[in-house]
């Protein structure tokens, strides 16, 4: 039978699993000698067992009457006893912090009888019933399930009968009088009397605890942070410490380094006089720890003592509890402290320079989500906002414009030298031209995985989406929250994608010294720490990884910049990305083509373009690899909508009217209609079915890099077959791909110009026969945004807005697969393809150019998984170089 109880010093630091982070950090500090009040921890195994049987486990009671005779012996007091009685805390402790998400209960074991012994024993009256009337309202509250709002309701009543608003000022009388209140309370609302008996509560309040893991805020706190909802807590048991006994007394927070921004010096808050809770519940206003030195300087140096101590043994930033009773200090709680991204960043070169940690370690305590957070620029937090509506922090930045709601609006205005913020229910990728316009992109509709969470995160563009209690009218161009506020099109508009808040008004934004900096108009040691924090660590990571990175790039521009920031080549460009706009009538054109003369004139016309786009993208690379996908539209993006087409041929023939133009594109679109175009006619598919498309493709993509090679440019071109689920698809095109290559124009002294040819695996089937695709494939791109879609059995666009929120909230998600791989089924075929792939080509070289590309997560599973490189979109090539290096730590 497992053991459910340990004592303080039978543990350490080492055991968070089992005694949760609270219980091991408690048992560390007893371990090191340092002052902790006596105690015990309740594993995290009882709690799962009692989580999943409904009861505690048995033996568990047996135990906890074992520990708590043992700290009764050494405190020298029982729980309870009305003559001298021992009080206790009871408080969760999970592996992983949760701050504020699961309870504690002070004070256990006073009772009617016992209140009168502390008064004696203290001296003290007032802090006997101060102390009683907080475990009645804790218990009340956490155990018995009252609102606390009850509770706090009869404390300021109390306080406005005595004319006060502080709590110091109500007297023992008064606090006795808020017993009787409260324990009037828990009869009204729990419908029994509080318990009497110590033990009882000791035990109601341990089950409250276990309970409160399943409460719906440490739910969402647990899926917001992704920790595992099969933990359970534990729960502390620790001999009471009074903070409350008098102006000699106080509880208090440190910080052994500010976690905001990293920096050394004496950080924290301290409140005279007060209990537990009572620095964090805001109900007096705290003094900065700096002056506890003046009013008890001996307790003063022994806290800065121990977090020297505790600060050398952790070798991090420690974030500490304690309590003085009477000039006597307690501590409460350690553990290594959260902090901000930018602090990390700091600390974690700063205990390097100081011989606490090595590089590696270093590296292995920032993460990309924290590097991606020091990226984006922020809105200034201390000017005034006004806040209209809060939607899901899709792609973070700060942005500020005036509000447009259509996609020609956006360019103009921008053309015109105007910011704007485009306003749209849902985008589709029509609206590619104005998201590229915008400033940021604001939907009422979609998650963080929708068109306009993805795009935008691809373009480093800031957007708030599903911010759904607003009501967006395009045709009138206004939007109008739930309040009645009206916003129309040129009112400007704040949103922060960051977390998700949107303001009316201009907000003031506050650039990014750390995108500066990889952009080249910052420099180290100019005499700003973060940067130089940053800029070491990238240069170790740099030095470690065996990934490479490359940048999911369809325009000279994005091509640039992600080469400043450390792109090692282009992944994936998308080429129908250039089609859409000014081009995509031509496109449309050649789908619809009946005839051969037809199809050849567009092509012809489409040729010389191609060849501009893919010279700039070679140029902006320089002689590295440059990964060309040859076209892969959903074919309903290139064609007009049959609904719309149809309603207005049948007004048309309401009106006598006639238009043979209309009536043959209404006949060619009926026939090329698709009900589900993401698997239809698509990528090779349309390649083969539209003769010479994939051709001239080619032709440009070979003619514009014999033409640089010929200037002395090394040019790398790796042509991409998208959507092959059979090696004879990928047969057909190479065969075609080679007479292209054959011709004259695509030859440099008499050779043709050196390439690769390839494909994407983003079908199930092409992974499961990747050693027969590799026969032909030079290399392979698993598109793991298809790949996730085609293995769920998912449409991204439509889950999003429909069932995900329910799958998350209920835990069937922990996250969504499309923000981050999931391994098991997804991760699988990548790991099945790349492996059959090697099989047939050893020297085949694998990449991933999804969506995933530039999660962390992700990251970490590709380089598991032997891939050469990642590709991402370019603002978060830094985040992927971050995690490449990170994964190599183990």
């Amino acid at each position: 039978m497992p053991r459910f109880v340990y004592d303080f010093a039978e543990g350490d630091r080492d055991q968070k699993d089992l005694l949760g982070g609270k219980g091991a950090n408690l048992a560390e500090m007893t371990n090191l000698g340092l002052p902790v009040p006596p105690g015990f921890i309740i594993t995290t195994e009882a709690c799962r067992a009692y989580l999943s049987g409904g009861a505690e486990p048995d033996g568990m009671a047996d135990e906890v009457t074992e520990h708590l005779s043992t700290l009764e012996s050494a405190m020298g007091r029982r729980l309870g006893d009305p003559e001298d009685p021992l009080l206790v805390s009871v408080r969760s402790g999970a592996k992983f912090s949760m701050p504020g998400m699961m309870e504690t209960v002070l004070n256990v074991g006073l009772n009617d009888a016992s209140v009168h012994a502390l008064a004696r024993r203290a001296g003290d009256d007032r802090f006997a019933w101060d102390s009683y009337r907080r475990l009645v309202q804790m218990f009340g509250a956490t155990v018995l399930g009252i609102s606390s709002e009850h509770f706090s309701h009869a404390v300021d009543e109390a306080k406005a009968a005595k004319g006060t608003r502080n709590d110091l000022d109500l007297d023992a009388g008064d606090f006795e009088t808020l017993v009787e209140t409260f324990k009037g309370l828990v009869r009204t609302h729990a419908g029994r009397d509080f318990p009497q008996d110590p033990r009882e509560q000791l035990d109601l309040a341990v089950r409250a605890v276990f309970d409160s893991w399943n409460s719906p805020r440490a739910h969402l706190y647990r899926r917001q942070e992704r920790i595992p909802a099969d933990l359970g807590t534990a729960v502390s048991v620790v001999s009471m410490v009074f903070g409350n006994l008098g102006m000699d007394s106080g509880t208090g927070v440190a910080f052994t380094r500010d976690p905001a921004s990293g920096a050394r010096g004496v950080y924290g808050d301290y409140l005279q006089n007060a209990q537990g809770e009572d620095v964090v519940a805001g109900i007096r206003n705290t003094r900065p720890l700096a002056e506890l030195e003046t009013i008890d300087k001996v307790s003063y140096d022994r806290l800065m003592d121990i977090m020297t101590t505790l600060e050398n043994h952790y070798r991090d930033l420690c974030d500490i509890e304690f309590t003085i009773e009477r000039g006597q200090l307690w501590m409460l709680q350690t553990r290594v402290g959260k902090r901000t991204a930018a602090a990390a960043f700091t600390i974690a070169t700063q205990l390097v320079d100081e011989g606490v940690i090595d590089l590696d370690e270093a590296l292995g305590r920032v993460t990309g989500a924290q590097l991606a957070n020091l990226m984006f620029p922020r809105f200034d937090r201390d000017a005034e906002k006004k806040l209209l509506t809060t939607g899901m922090n899709a792609s973070p930045g700060a942005a500020v414009g005036a509000a447009v709601f259509d996609s020609a609006t956006a360019v103009a205005k921008t053309r015109a030298g105007e910011k704007v913020v485009l306003v749209r229910r849902e985008t589709n990728p029509d609206d590619l031209d104005g998201m590229i316009a915008a400033e940021g992109i604001l939907t009422s509709r979609g998650g963080r995985t929708s068109h306009a969470a993805v795009v935008a995160r691809g373009m480093g563009k800031t957007a708030v989406c599903g911010a759904d209690d607003l009501e967006v009218d395009v045709a009138a161009k206004r939007f109008t929250t739930a309040d009645g506020v009206e916003v129309g099109e040129g009112e400007t508009i704040s949103i922060d994608g960051t977390n998700g808040e949107v303001y009316l008004g201009e907000v003031p934004v506050v650039a990014s010294p750390v995108v500066s900096w990889f952009e080249g108009s910052m420099q180290e040691g100019q005499g700003d720490d973060l940067v130089d924090a940053v800029a070491r660590l990238m240069r170790h990571a740099d030095e470690r990884r065996r990934l490479r990175v490359r940048v999911n790039a369809d325009t000279a521009d994005d091509a640039a910049r992600a080469r400043r920031f450390g792109a090692e080549g282009i992944g994936l460009c998308r080429t129908e990305h250039m089609f859409l706009g000014d081009r995509r009538e031509m496109v449309e054109k050649l789908v619809l083509a009946e005839t051969r003369d037809q199809r050849e004139e567009q092509l012809a016309a489409l040729l010389p373009m191609q060849i501009e786009d893919f010279t700039a993208l070679y140029r902006a690379m320089d002689g590295l690899p440059v990964t060309i996908r040859l076209l892969d539209p959903p074919l309903h993006e290139f064609l007009p909508d049959l609904t719309e087409l149809t309603v207005e041929s049948a007004l048309a023939h309401e009106r006598g009217e006639t238009d043979p133009v209309r009536e043959e594109l209404l006949v060619a679109v009926r026939r090329l209609h698709e009900q589900n175009p993401m698997l239809g006619l698509r990528g090779v598919r349309l390649g083969i079915a539209v003769p010479g498309l994939f051709a001239m493709q080619v032709r440009a993509i070979t003619r514009a890099a014999a033409t640089l090679v010929a200037e002395g440019v090394a040019v790398h071109p790796e042509i991409m077959v998208p959507l092959v689920g059979t090696v004879q698809e990928l047969q057909a095109v190479s065969a075609e791909i080679a007479e292209v290559v054959a011709e004259p124009e695509s030859h440099v002294d008499g050779a043709p110009v050196p390439h690769q040819v390839g494909t994407m695996i983003e079908l199930p089937r092409a992974a499961i026969v990747a050693a027969q695709i590799a026969e032909t494939a030079e290399f392979f791109s698993f598109g793991t945004n298809d790949l996730t879609q085609t293995t769920w059995g998912f449409s991204r666009d439509d889950v999003e807005s429909s069932f995900f929120s329910d799958y998350l909230e209920q835990g069937i998600f922990g996250v969504s697969p499309f923000e981050s791989l999931d391994v098991e089924g997804v991760g699988h075929l990548v790991e099945l393809g790349a492996r059959e792939g090697r099989r047939t080509r050893p020297d085949l070289k694998l990449g991933i150019c999804g969506e995933h590309g530039g999660d962390p997560d992700s990251v970490h599973f590709f380089h598991r998984a032997g891939l050469d490189y990642v590709s991402c979109s370019p603002y978060r090539v830094p985040v992927a170089r971050l995690e490449a290096g990170r994964a190599t730590l183990g």
